[in-house]
């Protein structure tokens, strides 16, 4: 499954662009999941880095194409974007945000489905890394950007992921040690972030995507807030 979100602020070029990837969909066999934006304020509002590709286009009202990207990328280094314009002399500015490329207006479905083509590709050598869960007697396998927070829950561990919760048997320093070096930060004694997905630290509470505030203990606050640091500049690195 490959989520793609259209920000644009027309609608015949939105619905022009949803009927080009249908239309892939089809001839390919990719499964997409489509969201539109009418601009780059309601892209980033409450913005969940949990897209893989972001058809985003440069000249809207408000805030604009390339400031919606700055913006994401302060909190999601990995979702490809593709600048959509009537003006191949503003995409040059991409690699600012580390665009991948551009596609011109009026796009035309060959010159989207290469574009397509090149930023699945680019999603494919991406390195994964998965959790394996025992669930109820059986087996989930979790990716681990899609993990939002660890939570411990007497001898069992809550796996909340950006669709849903898992529980698991073992304690929470179980699965911490198996996600040791990819981005997750212990904030108290019961708690343990991806770090992808904070959206806000507010005195001694973490807000995580989905609403979720979780309280951080005073003596992990400094390394929480020194290792979100870290991971946030080199995010824009």
């Amino acid at each position: 499954m490959i989520r793609i979100g259209i920000v644009e602020d027309d609608a015949a070029s939105a619905a022009l662009l949803t009927g080009y990837l249908r239309r892939f969909e089809e001839e390919s066999g990719e499964e997409l999941v489509v969201t539109r934006y009418t601009d780059g304020s309601a892209l980033v509002a409450g913005y969940r880095p949990d897209f893989d590709i972001l058809l985003l286009d440069i000249e809207m009202p408000g805030l604009d194409g390339f400031a919606a990207a700055e913006q994401i990328r302060q909190v999601d280094r990995d979702v490809v974007i593709v600048f959509v314009t009537n003006t191949p002399q503003y995409a040059v500015r991409g690699y600012e945000v580390d665009a991948l490329s551009y596609v011109l207006k009026p796009v035309s479905y060959f010159a989207l489905v290469r574009e397509l083509k090149r930023s699945i590709a680019r999603l494919r050598q991406r390195p994964a890394h998965y959790l394996v869960l025992t669930v109820d007697g059986g087996l989930v396998r979790v990716n681990t950007d899609d993990v939002v927070y660890l939570e411990s829950a007497k001898h069992r561990t809550m796996v909340h992921t950006v669709d849903g919760k898992h529980s698991v048997v073992g304690p929470l320093k179980g699965l911490e040690a198996q996600v040791d070096g990819m981005g997750f930060c212990r904030i108290n004694s019961g708690y343990v972030v991806n770090l992808r997905h904070v959206v806000a630290v507010q005195q001694s509470s973490c807000l995580v995507v989905g609403g979720q505030t979780l309280p951080i203990s005073r003596p992990r606050k400094k390394p929480f807030l020194a290792t979100l640091t870290d991971y946030l500049g080199a995010s824009r690195a």
